[in-house]
């Protein structure tokens, strides 16, 4: 297992990831900046943060044609609950390279960019 990033920059990786994922406002705010810190403090690796973003912009996306429009996330905490989903699933990584695949198709669908990034390294 890699060693946890130090606090600083596993925060800013966490909220480049957040800016890039679709679907959000992109603004990170002070109980952001909070939020990431307990994810820090918790041990939570970067890897299941980002597969919890896209994990829950596929789920926001495989919407039946016509339903309305979802709001803008905007708070990091949103994703608290798909977080700790994912850091007890027994899905692969795998899975959530799949899901990163797909997203450009889902994307486009809903007449959206690709993301910036949303791919994992």
């Amino acid at each position: 297992m890699k060693p946890l990033l130090d606090s600083d920059e596993y925060v800013r990786r966490v909220f480049e990831a957040y800016r890039a994922t679709p679907g959000t406002c992109g603004a990170v705010r002070s109980p952001d900046r909070a939020f990431a810190l307990t994810l820090h403090r918790r041990g939570v690796p970067l890897a299941a943060v980002e597969n919890a973003f896209v994990l829950a912009v596929a789920r926001r996306l495989a919407r039946r044609p016509g339903a309305a429009p979802l709001g803008i996330v905007r708070s990091l905490a949103y994703f608290e609950p798909v977080i700790d989903e994912v850091l007890e699933s027994t899905a692969g990584q795998a899975y959530y390279d799949y899901l990163r695949k797909r997203l450009p198709r889902l994307l486009s669908a809903q007449g959206r960019a690709s993301p910036a990034r949303l791919r994992r390294g």
